[in-house]
């Protein structure tokens, strides 16, 4: 296991950190592999990845990661919580809520987070999140507390990281990324604002989608040239803990015509990064209906076609109409936007 700093927090952080979404016990129809261990088994499982030298367990309130929270930290007092980095997360913006949650979470862990994230900020709620006040301000005062060690942002949007990179408030920013969905790490690796803010990644196997198509070395070994500090992996087993840590993977070059190439022999892969220049005159979000396409392809059918099918009617209506195509202008990868959007109303019906 190789290590990185965390920005400028001071911590070092192993380059894979261990995802606990798979190891909570209950329903959770998104995910394309479930485990549900028992208690006793879960601990063992971070165990075997602690011993591959992973010193990073990402976790979330139990609304999200059912019983992660707790397992978690029974984990922590076992293997000595002076040894591994918690970092937590809650989706509230409002900084009484976030204060709750974060004495809540400190509870079900048996000990403090070292990281605390607002989890799921997008475009739509990042005023209130930064806002005086806000989720942000509560993370702050928790900190000056000695609740929390570090504050955080946890989005999926560009424009949110990189305001939460010229805020001198936030510690540590996590946003996803990987291989095929390279377009925000793009665009922050461009960004001298990131520097010094520690960044934390996830989503490098694409929730398990990539998996049929490329091996864990692949994944992981086509994202270390990313400016990360480290990339979260779902481990529901230890073959899982294995597959993603027992070897120092080496940087992959892979260029994106080879990432869409190798997605061709399963499916005809819409070639979108993710990078969200894509905007919309009418507010629609396109590199999410671009991406739900490939997601539903790959493996995520009842969730991706569940999401596609909430406004795709009225998306589609909209942009058939549209004269101004300002989303295919500023598209680097020149897709023909429109014509995709028709693609994806013709599969919902």
């Amino acid at each position: 296991m190789r290590y990185r700093k965390l920005g400028n927090t001071g911590l070092t952080v192993s380059e894979i950190g261990f995802g606990t979404i798979p190891i909570l016990s209950g329903n959770v129809p998104v995910l394309p592999d479930y485990y549900s261990p028992e208690l006793p088994e879960a601990v063992d499982i971070m165990m075997h990845a602690y011993k591959m030298g992973c010193n990073l367990y990402d976790t979330a309130i139990p609304e999200e990661y059912g019983d992660a929270e707790y397992k978690l930290g029974v984990f922590a007092e076992k293997v000595g919580r002076e040894h591994i980095i918690i970092s937590d997360k809650a989706r509230f913006m409002d900084g009484n809520d976030m204060f709750r949650e974060v004495q809540r979470s400190a509870e079900n862990l048996g000990t403090h987070p070292d990281i605390y994230f607002v989890h799921q900020v997008d475009e739509k709620n990042q005023d209130e999140t930064f806002s005086r006040y806000g989720a942000l301000d509560a993370l702050c005062d928790l900190k000056k507390a000695g609740m929390i060690r570090y504050t955080g942002i946890a989005t999926h949007y560009y424009s949110v990281a990189a305001r939460a990179a010229a805020d001198s408030r936030v510690d540590v920013i996590q946003t996803s990324g990987n291989i095929l969905e390279r377009g925000i790490l793009d665009r922050i690796a461009e960004n001298a604002q990131f520097q010094g803010k520690g960044l934390i990644l996830n989503k490098v196997y694409a929730a398990g989608c990539l998996i049929p198509a490329f091996t864990p070395a692949e994944l992981i070994g086509g994202m270390l040239h990313y400016p990360f500090s480290c990339a979260l992996i779902g481990i529901g087993t230890a073959e899982q803990a294995d597959a993603a840590m027992q070897t120092e993977y080496v940087p992959v070059s892979f260029s994106f015509d080879a990432v869409t190439l190798r997605l061709a022999q399963h499916f005809a892969p819409v070639p979108c990064t993710r990078c969200q220049r894509c905007r919309c005159p009418h507010g629609y979000e396109v590199h999410i209906l671009l991406r739900q396409y490939n997601y539903y392809h790959l493996g995520k059918n009842y969730w991706a076609m569940k999401k596609l099918r909430m406004n795709i009617d009225e998306v589609y209506e909209q942009c058939r109409k549209c004269t101004e195509r300002q989303c295919m202008q500023d598209c680097p990868q020149k897709l023909r936007i429109p014509e995709l959007i028709g693609r994806i109303y013709e599969m919902t019906r």
